[in-house]
Protein backbone atom coordinates (compact mmCIF):
# COMPACT_ATOMS: atom_id res chain seq x y z
CA UNK A 1 0.00 0.00 0.00
CA UNK A 2 1.42 3.38 -0.98
CA UNK A 3 1.62 5.75 2.00
CA UNK A 4 -0.33 8.99 1.70
CA UNK A 5 1.49 12.08 0.50
CA UNK A 6 3.56 13.84 3.17
CA UNK A 7 1.32 16.93 3.02
CA UNK A 8 -1.57 14.90 4.44
CA UNK A 9 0.41 13.57 7.38
CA UNK A 10 -0.10 14.77 10.95
CA UNK A 11 2.46 14.79 13.73
CA UNK A 12 2.74 14.97 17.49
CA UNK A 13 5.46 16.04 19.89
CA UNK A 14 6.58 14.11 22.95
CA UNK A 15 8.78 15.72 25.60
CA UNK A 16 10.61 13.64 28.20
CA UNK A 17 11.93 15.47 31.26
CA UNK A 18 14.66 13.32 32.78
CA UNK A 19 17.05 13.71 35.68
CA UNK A 20 19.73 15.62 33.79
CA UNK A 21 18.10 16.75 30.54
CA UNK A 22 14.89 17.16 28.58
CA UNK A 23 14.32 15.49 25.20
CA UNK A 24 11.75 16.37 22.54
CA UNK A 25 10.79 14.14 19.61
CA UNK A 26 8.53 14.76 16.60
CA UNK A 27 6.58 11.64 15.62
CA UNK A 28 4.33 10.76 12.69
CA UNK A 29 0.87 9.85 13.95
CA UNK A 30 0.22 7.17 11.34
CA UNK A 31 3.02 4.78 12.26
CA UNK A 32 5.17 6.24 15.06
CA UNK A 33 8.11 7.12 12.83
CA UNK A 34 10.46 9.43 14.74
CA UNK A 35 11.41 12.24 12.37
CA UNK A 36 13.45 14.60 14.52
CA UNK A 37 14.58 15.10 18.07
CA UNK A 38 16.64 17.40 20.25
CA UNK A 39 18.05 17.37 23.78
CA UNK A 40 18.53 20.23 26.24
CA UNK A 41 20.89 19.59 29.15
CA UNK A 42 19.78 21.22 32.40
CA UNK A 43 22.29 24.00 33.20
CA UNK A 44 21.90 23.39 36.94
CA UNK A 45 21.69 19.58 36.71
CA UNK A 46 21.08 17.96 40.08
CA UNK A 47 21.48 20.50 42.88
CA UNK A 48 22.94 18.47 45.74
CA UNK A 49 25.87 20.55 46.99
CA UNK A 50 25.03 24.24 47.23
CA UNK A 51 21.85 26.25 46.86
CA UNK A 52 21.96 28.45 43.73
CA UNK A 53 22.36 32.12 44.45
CA UNK A 54 23.40 31.74 48.06
CA UNK A 55 26.11 29.09 48.11
CA UNK A 56 24.51 27.59 51.21
CA UNK A 57 25.71 24.02 51.72
CA UNK A 58 22.93 21.46 51.43
CA UNK A 59 22.63 18.68 54.05
CA UNK A 60 23.27 15.00 53.24
CA UNK A 61 20.78 13.17 51.00
CA UNK A 62 19.34 16.34 49.46
CA UNK A 63 18.64 16.63 45.72
CA UNK A 64 16.94 19.67 44.19
CA UNK A 65 16.30 21.06 40.70
CA UNK A 66 15.76 24.45 39.09
CA UNK A 67 12.32 25.00 37.50
CA UNK A 68 13.76 27.34 34.88
CA UNK A 69 15.80 24.42 33.51
CA UNK A 70 12.51 22.69 32.70
CA UNK A 71 11.01 25.73 30.98
CA UNK A 72 14.14 26.03 28.84
CA UNK A 73 13.43 22.58 27.40
CA UNK A 74 10.21 24.00 25.94
CA UNK A 75 12.08 27.05 24.63
CA UNK A 76 14.96 25.13 23.04
CA UNK A 77 14.45 21.39 22.55
CA UNK A 78 10.94 21.55 21.09
CA UNK A 79 11.73 24.11 18.34
CA UNK A 80 15.01 22.29 17.59
CA UNK A 81 13.24 18.94 17.24
CA UNK A 82 10.66 20.51 14.94
CA UNK A 83 13.43 21.97 12.79
CA UNK A 84 15.28 18.64 12.71
CA UNK A 85 12.11 16.85 11.61
CA UNK A 86 11.60 19.21 8.70
CA UNK A 87 7.82 19.33 9.13
CA UNK A 88 5.55 22.33 9.19
CA UNK A 89 4.42 23.36 12.65
CA UNK A 90 0.86 23.60 11.32
CA UNK A 91 0.84 19.83 10.83
CA UNK A 92 1.42 19.18 14.57
CA UNK A 93 -1.84 18.31 16.31
CA UNK A 94 -0.77 17.61 19.87
CA UNK A 95 1.95 17.62 22.53
CA UNK A 96 2.45 15.49 25.63
CA UNK A 97 5.04 15.46 28.37
CA UNK A 98 6.40 13.05 30.94
CA UNK A 99 8.55 13.63 34.00
CA UNK A 100 10.56 11.84 36.63
CA UNK A 101 8.04 10.73 39.26
CA UNK A 102 7.98 12.26 42.74
CA UNK A 103 9.88 15.31 41.59
CA UNK A 104 7.67 17.77 43.45
CA UNK A 105 7.60 21.49 44.06
CA UNK A 106 5.80 24.04 46.22
CA UNK A 107 4.10 26.85 44.33
CA UNK A 108 1.77 29.77 44.82
CA UNK A 109 -1.87 29.50 43.77
CA UNK A 110 -1.02 30.54 40.21
CA UNK A 111 1.75 27.96 39.83
CA UNK A 112 4.74 30.21 40.49
CA UNK A 113 7.49 28.06 42.04
CA UNK A 114 8.47 29.30 45.50
CA UNK A 115 12.07 28.96 44.31
CA UNK A 116 11.33 31.93 42.04
CA UNK A 117 9.87 34.15 44.76
CA UNK A 118 11.33 35.97 47.72
CA UNK A 119 11.77 32.59 49.42
CA UNK A 120 14.48 31.50 46.96
CA UNK A 121 17.13 31.65 49.68
CA UNK A 122 15.43 28.84 51.63
CA UNK A 123 16.30 25.32 50.43
CA UNK A 124 12.83 23.89 51.11
CA UNK A 125 11.35 26.37 48.61
CA UNK A 126 13.06 24.52 45.75
CA UNK A 127 11.73 21.54 43.78
CA UNK A 128 12.77 18.25 45.35
CA UNK A 129 14.08 15.77 42.80
CA UNK A 130 12.95 12.16 42.96
CA UNK A 131 16.24 11.12 44.57
CA UNK A 132 15.97 13.59 47.44
CA UNK A 133 16.22 11.05 50.27
CA UNK A 134 16.37 13.30 53.32
CA UNK A 135 12.77 12.57 54.39
CA UNK A 136 13.28 8.96 55.48
CA UNK A 137 12.37 9.79 59.08
CA UNK A 138 9.05 11.25 57.96
CA UNK A 139 8.43 8.21 55.73
CA UNK A 140 9.02 5.87 58.67
CA UNK A 141 6.41 7.73 60.73
CA UNK A 142 3.95 7.72 57.81
CA UNK A 143 4.29 3.95 57.55
CA UNK A 144 4.20 3.22 61.27
CA UNK A 145 1.03 5.25 61.76
CA UNK A 146 -0.66 3.76 58.70
CA UNK A 147 -0.11 0.24 60.02
CA UNK A 148 -1.10 1.21 63.56
CA UNK A 149 -4.38 2.66 62.30
CA UNK A 150 -4.99 -0.15 59.82
CA UNK A 151 -5.18 2.22 56.85
CA UNK A 152 -6.49 0.26 53.87
CA UNK A 153 -4.33 2.05 51.34
CA UNK A 154 -0.97 1.04 52.81
CA UNK A 155 -1.23 -2.48 51.35
CA UNK A 156 -1.58 -0.98 47.85
CA UNK A 157 1.99 0.29 48.22
CA UNK A 158 3.61 -2.94 49.30
CA UNK A 159 3.23 -1.98 52.97
CA UNK A 160 5.52 1.07 52.78
CA UNK A 161 5.35 4.65 51.53
CA UNK A 162 8.71 5.81 50.17
CA UNK A 163 10.75 8.76 51.36
CA UNK A 164 10.86 9.81 47.70
CA UNK A 165 7.12 10.46 47.49
CA UNK A 166 4.90 13.48 47.99
CA UNK A 167 3.86 13.07 51.62
CA UNK A 168 7.24 12.44 53.25
CA UNK A 169 8.79 15.37 51.37
CA UNK A 170 5.92 17.72 52.22
CA UNK A 171 5.99 16.71 55.87
CA UNK A 172 9.73 17.40 55.91
CA UNK A 173 9.06 20.91 54.60
CA UNK A 174 6.46 21.54 57.29
CA UNK A 175 8.67 20.31 60.12
CA UNK A 176 11.95 21.87 58.99
CA UNK A 177 10.73 25.18 57.50
CA UNK A 178 7.16 26.00 58.56
CA UNK A 179 7.32 29.38 56.80
CA UNK A 180 7.86 27.74 53.42
CA UNK A 181 5.08 25.25 54.13
CA UNK A 182 2.72 28.08 55.05
CA UNK A 183 3.53 29.82 51.75
CA UNK A 184 2.91 26.60 49.79
CA UNK A 185 -0.52 27.01 48.23
CA UNK A 186 -0.07 24.11 45.79
CA UNK A 187 2.16 21.04 46.22
CA UNK A 188 2.46 19.57 42.77
CA UNK A 189 4.32 16.94 40.81
CA UNK A 190 6.53 18.43 38.11
CA UNK A 191 4.62 16.17 35.69
CA UNK A 192 1.51 18.28 36.34
CA UNK A 193 3.31 21.59 36.74
CA UNK A 194 4.78 21.45 33.23
CA UNK A 195 1.29 20.78 31.79
CA UNK A 196 0.11 23.83 33.75
CA UNK A 197 2.81 25.84 31.97
CA UNK A 198 1.54 24.64 28.59
CA UNK A 199 -2.20 25.00 29.16
CA UNK A 200 -2.45 27.80 31.71
CA UNK A 201 -4.71 25.64 33.90
CA UNK A 202 -3.93 23.28 36.75
CA UNK A 203 -4.62 19.56 36.37
CA UNK A 204 -3.62 16.40 38.21
CA UNK A 205 -3.06 13.11 36.40
CA UNK A 206 -4.17 9.70 37.63
CA UNK A 207 -0.68 8.20 37.44
CA UNK A 208 1.26 10.44 39.83
CA UNK A 209 -1.79 10.95 42.07
CA UNK A 210 -2.18 7.20 42.42
CA UNK A 211 1.42 6.10 42.76
CA UNK A 212 2.95 9.07 44.58
CA UNK A 213 -0.05 10.92 46.04
CA UNK A 214 -1.71 7.95 47.81
CA UNK A 215 -4.95 8.52 45.89
CA UNK A 216 -6.89 5.24 46.10
CA UNK A 217 -10.56 4.43 45.58
CA UNK A 218 -11.30 8.07 44.83
CA UNK A 219 -9.73 9.52 47.97
CA UNK A 220 -6.52 10.82 49.49
CA UNK A 221 -5.62 9.81 53.09
CA UNK A 222 -8.03 11.18 55.66
CA UNK A 223 -7.50 14.41 57.54
CA UNK A 224 -7.70 12.42 60.78
CA UNK A 225 -4.74 10.30 59.72
CA UNK A 226 -2.69 13.24 58.45
CA UNK A 227 -3.44 15.22 61.60
CA UNK A 228 -1.99 12.46 63.73
CA UNK A 229 1.29 12.85 61.85
CA UNK A 230 1.26 16.58 62.60
CA UNK A 231 -1.79 18.70 63.44
CA UNK A 232 -0.81 21.33 60.86
CA UNK A 233 -0.58 18.60 58.22
CA UNK A 234 -4.23 17.56 58.58
CA UNK A 235 -5.53 19.56 55.61
CA UNK A 236 -2.50 18.93 53.37
CA UNK A 237 -4.33 16.88 50.73
CA UNK A 238 -7.47 19.04 50.72
CA UNK A 239 -5.70 22.39 50.50
CA UNK A 240 -2.57 21.60 48.48
CA UNK A 241 -3.28 18.50 46.36
CA UNK A 242 -6.97 18.52 45.48
CA UNK A 243 -7.99 20.75 42.58
CA UNK A 244 -9.31 24.04 44.00
CA UNK A 245 -12.39 23.78 41.75
CA UNK A 246 -12.96 20.11 42.51
CA UNK A 247 -12.00 18.89 39.03
CA UNK A 248 -11.44 15.12 38.81
CA UNK A 249 -8.08 13.57 38.07
CA UNK A 250 -7.13 13.51 34.39
CA UNK A 251 -6.93 9.99 32.90
CA UNK A 252 -3.81 9.07 30.95
CA UNK A 253 -4.17 9.96 27.28
CA UNK A 254 -6.90 12.49 27.98
CA UNK A 255 -6.78 16.09 26.84
CA UNK A 256 -5.76 18.26 29.80
CA UNK A 257 -6.22 21.47 27.83
CA UNK A 258 -5.03 23.43 24.84
CA UNK A 259 -1.69 25.07 24.12
CA UNK A 260 -1.77 28.71 25.17
CA UNK A 261 -0.47 31.57 23.09
CA UNK A 262 2.43 32.00 25.49
CA UNK A 263 3.41 28.31 25.28
CA UNK A 264 2.96 28.38 21.51
CA UNK A 265 5.48 31.22 21.35
CA UNK A 266 7.90 29.20 23.49
CA UNK A 267 7.65 26.01 21.46
CA UNK A 268 6.91 27.20 17.93
CA UNK A 269 3.81 24.97 17.87
CA UNK A 270 0.28 26.08 16.90
CA UNK A 271 -1.82 27.71 19.58
CA UNK A 272 -4.82 25.62 20.60
CA UNK A 273 -3.45 22.13 19.84
CA UNK A 274 -4.16 19.31 22.29
CA UNK A 275 -2.05 19.00 25.44
CA UNK A 276 -2.25 15.56 27.04
CA UNK A 277 -2.50 14.91 30.77
CA UNK A 278 0.84 14.63 32.54
CA UNK A 279 2.55 11.28 32.96
CA UNK A 280 5.57 9.56 34.50
CA UNK A 281 8.65 8.80 32.41
CA UNK A 282 8.45 5.09 33.20
CA UNK A 283 4.75 4.45 32.77
CA UNK A 284 4.47 6.54 29.62
CA UNK A 285 7.08 4.34 27.92
CA UNK A 286 4.94 1.19 28.07
CA UNK A 287 2.98 1.84 24.85
CA UNK A 288 6.20 2.79 23.01
CA UNK A 289 7.46 -0.74 23.73
CA UNK A 290 4.07 -2.39 23.12
CA UNK A 291 4.12 -3.39 26.79
CA UNK A 292 0.50 -2.52 27.56
CA UNK A 293 -0.91 -6.04 27.64
CA UNK A 294 -1.11 -7.86 30.97
CA UNK A 295 2.09 -9.61 32.03
CA UNK A 296 4.50 -7.67 29.81
CA UNK A 297 6.91 -6.12 32.30
CA UNK A 298 8.80 -3.08 31.07
CA UNK A 299 12.08 -2.13 32.76
CA UNK A 300 13.02 1.48 32.03
CA UNK A 301 16.76 1.32 32.62
CA UNK A 302 18.82 4.48 32.96
CA UNK A 303 20.31 6.21 35.98
CA UNK A 304 17.76 4.18 37.95
CA UNK A 305 15.29 1.51 36.87
CA UNK A 306 11.52 1.55 37.09
CA UNK A 307 9.55 -1.66 36.48
CA UNK A 308 5.94 -1.42 35.33
CA UNK A 309 3.54 -4.21 34.44
CA UNK A 310 -0.21 -4.52 33.98
CA UNK A 311 -2.30 -7.17 35.69
CA UNK A 312 -5.90 -8.25 35.34
CA UNK A 313 -6.63 -8.33 39.07
CA UNK A 314 -5.87 -6.31 42.18
CA UNK A 315 -3.19 -7.93 44.36
CA UNK A 316 -1.27 -6.77 47.42
CA UNK A 317 2.42 -7.33 46.68
CA UNK A 318 4.80 -6.61 49.58
CA UNK A 319 7.55 -4.13 48.78
CA UNK A 320 6.31 -2.78 45.45
CA UNK A 321 5.92 0.95 44.84
CA UNK A 322 2.20 0.71 44.22
CA UNK A 323 -0.75 -0.58 42.25
CA UNK A 324 -3.19 1.83 40.60
CA UNK A 325 -6.31 1.10 38.59
CA UNK A 326 -5.55 2.57 35.17
CA UNK A 327 -2.09 3.67 36.33
CA UNK A 328 -0.45 2.57 33.06
CA UNK A 329 -3.37 2.04 30.71
CA UNK A 330 -7.14 2.01 31.19
CA UNK A 331 -8.73 -1.34 31.94
CA UNK A 332 -5.86 -2.88 33.91
CA UNK A 333 -4.20 -2.61 37.29
CA UNK A 334 -0.77 -1.04 36.85
CA UNK A 335 1.97 -2.30 39.16
CA UNK A 336 5.19 -0.36 39.76
CA UNK A 337 8.49 -1.30 41.38
CA UNK A 338 12.00 0.03 40.99
CA UNK A 339 15.67 0.32 41.84
CA UNK A 340 16.95 3.69 43.05
CA UNK A 341 20.26 3.41 41.22
CA UNK A 342 21.43 1.32 38.27
CA UNK A 343 23.27 3.38 35.66
CA UNK A 344 24.33 5.73 38.45
CA UNK A 345 26.11 2.79 40.12
CA UNK A 346 28.08 2.00 36.97
CA UNK A 347 28.93 5.68 36.48
CA UNK A 348 30.09 5.90 40.10
CA UNK A 349 32.54 3.05 39.58
CA UNK A 350 33.88 4.51 36.34
CA UNK A 351 34.50 7.83 38.08
CA UNK A 352 36.03 6.33 41.22
CA UNK A 353 37.52 2.92 40.56
CA UNK A 354 39.31 2.97 37.21
CA UNK A 355 43.06 3.71 37.31
CA UNK A 356 45.01 5.89 34.90
CA UNK A 357 46.45 3.01 32.87
CA UNK A 358 42.90 1.84 32.06
CA UNK A 359 42.02 5.33 30.86
CA UNK A 360 45.12 5.35 28.68
CA UNK A 361 44.30 1.93 27.22
CA UNK A 362 40.74 3.00 26.43
CA UNK A 363 41.96 6.18 24.73
CA UNK A 364 44.54 4.25 22.69
CA UNK A 365 41.87 1.80 21.50
CA UNK A 366 39.22 4.43 20.83
CA UNK A 367 36.97 2.92 23.50
CA UNK A 368 34.96 4.41 26.31
CA UNK A 369 35.44 2.97 29.78
CA UNK A 370 32.28 0.85 29.57
CA UNK A 371 33.60 -0.78 26.42
CA UNK A 372 37.02 -1.34 27.96
CA UNK A 373 35.70 -2.96 31.14
CA UNK A 374 33.17 -5.01 29.17
CA UNK A 375 35.96 -6.35 26.94
CA UNK A 376 38.17 -7.17 29.92
CA UNK A 377 35.31 -8.83 31.82
CA UNK A 378 33.84 -10.66 28.84
CA UNK A 379 34.23 -14.39 28.35
CA UNK A 380 35.02 -15.18 31.97
CA UNK A 381 33.27 -17.96 33.82
CA UNK A 382 30.36 -16.81 35.97
CA UNK A 383 31.62 -16.25 39.51
CA UNK A 384 35.31 -16.14 38.59
CA UNK A 385 35.65 -12.73 40.26
CA UNK A 386 34.51 -14.15 43.62
CA UNK A 387 32.30 -11.13 44.30
CA UNK A 388 28.71 -10.36 45.22
CA UNK A 389 27.40 -6.81 45.61
CA UNK A 390 24.24 -5.23 46.96
CA UNK A 391 22.85 -2.61 44.56
CA UNK A 392 21.91 -0.11 47.26
CA UNK A 393 24.30 2.77 46.59
CA UNK A 394 21.24 5.07 46.48
CA UNK A 395 19.11 3.10 48.93
CA UNK A 396 16.58 0.41 48.10
CA UNK A 397 13.29 1.30 46.43
CA UNK A 398 11.90 -2.22 45.98
CA UNK A 399 11.28 -4.40 47.76
CA UNK A 400 12.68 -3.04 51.04
CA UNK A 401 11.65 0.62 50.51
CA UNK A 402 14.50 1.90 52.65
CA UNK A 403 16.67 4.77 51.46
CA UNK A 404 18.95 4.59 54.50
CA UNK A 405 20.46 1.38 53.16
CA UNK A 406 23.76 1.58 51.31
CA UNK A 407 25.84 -0.52 48.94
CA UNK A 408 27.94 -3.54 49.88
CA UNK A 409 30.63 -5.43 47.96
CA UNK A 410 31.74 -8.76 49.42
CA UNK A 411 34.70 -10.90 48.37
CA UNK A 412 37.35 -8.28 47.58
CA UNK A 413 40.98 -9.45 47.58
CA UNK A 414 44.31 -7.97 46.54
CA UNK A 415 43.81 -9.77 43.22
CA UNK A 416 40.49 -8.03 42.46
CA UNK A 417 40.64 -5.96 39.30
CA UNK A 418 38.50 -2.96 38.28
CA UNK A 419 36.66 -5.06 35.69
CA UNK A 420 35.79 -7.59 38.43
CA UNK A 421 34.03 -4.94 40.49
CA UNK A 422 32.36 -3.53 37.38
CA UNK A 423 31.00 -6.96 36.49
CA UNK A 424 29.81 -7.57 40.06
CA UNK A 425 27.95 -4.25 40.01
CA UNK A 426 26.25 -5.12 36.70
CA UNK A 427 25.22 -8.46 38.19
CA UNK A 428 23.96 -6.86 41.41
CA UNK A 429 21.39 -4.82 39.53
CA UNK A 430 20.18 -7.96 37.76
CA UNK A 431 19.79 -9.66 41.15
CA UNK A 432 17.79 -6.66 42.35
CA UNK A 433 15.50 -6.96 39.35
CA UNK A 434 15.08 -10.71 39.91
CA UNK A 435 14.06 -9.97 43.50
CA UNK A 436 11.34 -7.67 42.17
CA UNK A 437 10.11 -10.13 39.52
CA UNK A 438 10.00 -12.91 42.12
CA UNK A 439 8.00 -10.68 44.48
CA UNK A 440 5.47 -9.79 41.78
CA UNK A 441 4.88 -13.40 40.80
CA UNK A 442 4.74 -14.55 44.43
CA UNK A 443 2.14 -11.84 45.03
CA UNK A 444 -0.09 -13.04 42.21
CA UNK A 445 1.03 -10.79 39.33
CA UNK A 446 2.22 -12.95 36.40
CA UNK A 447 5.22 -11.77 34.38
CA UNK A 448 5.08 -13.29 30.91
CA UNK A 449 7.68 -11.14 29.13
CA UNK A 450 10.61 -8.95 30.21
CA UNK A 451 11.14 -5.88 28.00
CA UNK A 452 13.85 -3.22 28.37
CA UNK A 453 13.90 0.39 27.27
CA UNK A 454 16.22 3.24 28.18
CA UNK A 455 19.88 3.96 27.59
CA UNK A 456 21.24 0.83 29.27
CA UNK A 457 19.68 -1.47 26.69
CA UNK A 458 22.72 -0.64 24.51
CA UNK A 459 25.01 -2.54 26.92
CA UNK A 460 25.02 -6.05 25.42
CA UNK A 461 26.88 -7.59 28.36
CA UNK A 462 24.34 -6.19 30.81
CA UNK A 463 21.39 -7.42 28.77
CA UNK A 464 22.84 -10.94 28.56
CA UNK A 465 23.45 -10.96 32.30
CA UNK A 466 19.79 -10.03 32.85
CA UNK A 467 18.64 -12.84 30.56
CA UNK A 468 20.82 -15.34 32.42
CA UNK A 469 19.97 -14.13 35.95
CA UNK A 470 16.23 -13.92 35.22
CA UNK A 471 16.22 -17.15 33.18
CA UNK A 472 14.02 -15.29 30.70
CA UNK A 473 14.39 -13.88 27.20
CA UNK A 474 14.98 -10.14 27.20
CA UNK A 475 13.06 -8.13 24.59
CA UNK A 476 14.15 -4.62 23.59
CA UNK A 477 12.07 -1.57 22.77
CA UNK A 478 13.25 -0.39 19.38
CA UNK A 479 13.06 3.33 20.06
CA UNK A 480 16.15 4.98 21.49
CA UNK A 481 13.90 7.44 23.30
CA UNK A 482 11.09 5.35 24.75
CA UNK A 483 9.57 7.88 27.18
CA UNK A 484 9.51 10.67 24.59
CA UNK A 485 7.90 8.35 22.03
CA UNK A 486 5.46 7.20 24.70
CA UNK A 487 4.51 10.80 25.37
CA UNK A 488 3.99 11.35 21.65
CA UNK A 489 1.67 8.32 21.59
CA UNK A 490 -0.38 9.86 24.40
CA UNK A 491 -0.44 13.16 22.49
CA UNK A 492 -1.92 11.35 19.49
CA UNK A 493 -4.67 9.91 21.68
CA UNK A 494 -5.37 13.28 23.32
CA UNK A 495 -5.69 14.83 19.86
CA UNK A 496 -8.18 12.18 18.79
CA UNK A 497 -5.94 10.59 16.15
CA UNK A 498 -6.20 7.13 17.76
CA UNK A 499 -9.10 5.68 19.71
CA UNK A 500 -7.14 4.89 22.87
CA UNK A 501 -3.63 4.19 24.15
CA UNK A 502 -3.78 0.48 23.27
CA UNK A 503 -4.67 1.25 19.66
CA UNK A 504 -2.01 3.95 19.45
CA UNK A 505 0.58 1.56 20.90
CA UNK A 506 -0.21 -1.05 18.25
CA UNK A 507 0.23 1.52 15.49
CA UNK A 508 3.12 3.58 16.85
CA UNK A 509 5.11 1.34 19.24
CA UNK A 510 7.87 -1.13 18.32
CA UNK A 511 9.68 -3.97 20.11
CA UNK A 512 12.31 -6.59 19.24
CA UNK A 513 11.14 -9.73 21.00
CA UNK A 514 13.65 -12.20 22.45
CA UNK A 515 16.70 -10.12 21.59
CA UNK A 516 18.74 -11.91 24.31
CA UNK A 517 18.18 -15.51 25.35
CA UNK A 518 19.32 -17.13 28.61
CA UNK A 519 22.26 -19.52 28.51
CA UNK A 520 21.28 -22.56 30.65
CA UNK A 521 24.77 -23.22 32.05
CA UNK A 522 25.36 -19.58 32.96
CA UNK A 523 21.86 -19.34 34.40
CA UNK A 524 22.67 -22.29 36.69
CA UNK A 525 25.84 -20.56 37.85
CA UNK A 526 23.97 -17.34 38.49
CA UNK A 527 21.42 -19.19 40.61
CA UNK A 528 24.22 -19.94 43.06
CA UNK A 529 25.37 -16.32 43.11
CA UNK A 530 21.81 -15.08 43.49
CA UNK A 531 21.46 -17.30 46.56
CA UNK A 532 24.48 -15.51 48.05
CA UNK A 533 22.93 -12.16 47.12
CA UNK A 534 19.74 -13.12 48.95
CA UNK A 535 21.71 -14.00 52.08
CA UNK A 536 23.37 -10.59 52.04
CA UNK A 537 20.06 -8.93 51.16
CA UNK A 538 18.28 -10.44 54.13
CA UNK A 539 21.15 -9.88 56.58
CA UNK A 540 21.73 -6.20 55.77
CA UNK A 541 18.22 -5.35 54.63
CA UNK A 542 15.81 -7.10 56.96
CA UNK A 543 17.95 -8.47 59.78
CA UNK A 544 17.95 -7.04 63.30
CA UNK A 545 21.51 -5.67 63.19
CA UNK A 546 20.77 -2.47 61.17
CA UNK A 547 24.49 -1.92 60.61
CA UNK A 548 23.97 0.07 57.42
CA UNK A 549 21.58 2.40 59.22
CA UNK A 550 24.15 3.00 61.96
CA UNK A 551 26.89 3.73 59.44
CA UNK A 552 24.68 6.25 57.62
CA UNK A 553 23.79 7.95 60.90
CA UNK A 554 27.49 8.22 61.79
CA UNK A 555 28.23 9.65 58.32
CA UNK A 556 25.39 12.16 58.45
CA UNK A 557 26.39 13.38 61.89
CA UNK A 558 29.99 13.84 60.78
CA UNK A 559 28.99 15.65 57.59
CA UNK A 560 26.54 17.91 59.39
CA UNK A 561 29.18 18.85 61.93
CA UNK A 562 31.80 19.47 59.26
CA UNK A 563 29.41 21.22 56.86
CA UNK A 564 30.57 19.06 53.94
CA UNK A 565 28.21 18.45 50.99
CA UNK A 566 27.27 14.77 50.85
CA UNK A 567 28.14 14.47 47.15
CA UNK A 568 31.77 15.35 47.87
CA UNK A 569 32.26 12.25 50.00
Amino acid sequence: MTPPPRATETYVVGVDFGTLSGRAVVVRVRDGEELGWAVHEYPHGVIDRELPGTGAVLPPDWALQHPEDWREVLHTAVPAALAAAGVEAAAVIGIATDFTACTVLPTTADGTPLAQTGLAGRPHAWPKLWKHHAAQGQADRINDLAHARGEKWISRYGGKISAEWQYAKALQVLEEDPAVYAATERWIEAADWIVWQLTGTESRNTCTAGYKGIHQDGHYPSEEYLGELNPVFADFARTRLEHPLGHPLAPLGSRAGSLTARAAAWTGLPEGIAVAAGNVDAHVAAPAAQAVENGRLLAIMGTSTCHVVNGATLADVPGICGVVDGGIVAGAYGYEAGQSAVGDIFAWWLSQGVPADYHAEAAANGEDLHQLLTRRAGGRAVGAHGLVALDWMNGNRSTLVDHHLSGVIVGLTLATRPEDVYLALLESTAYGTRTIVDALEAGGVPVTEFIVTGGLKKNALLMQIYADVLRRPVSLAESAQGPALGSAIHAAVAAGAHADVRAASAAMGRVQRGAYLPDPARADAYDALFAEYRLLHDHFGTGPDKQLHRLRAIRNAALTTAGTPSSEV
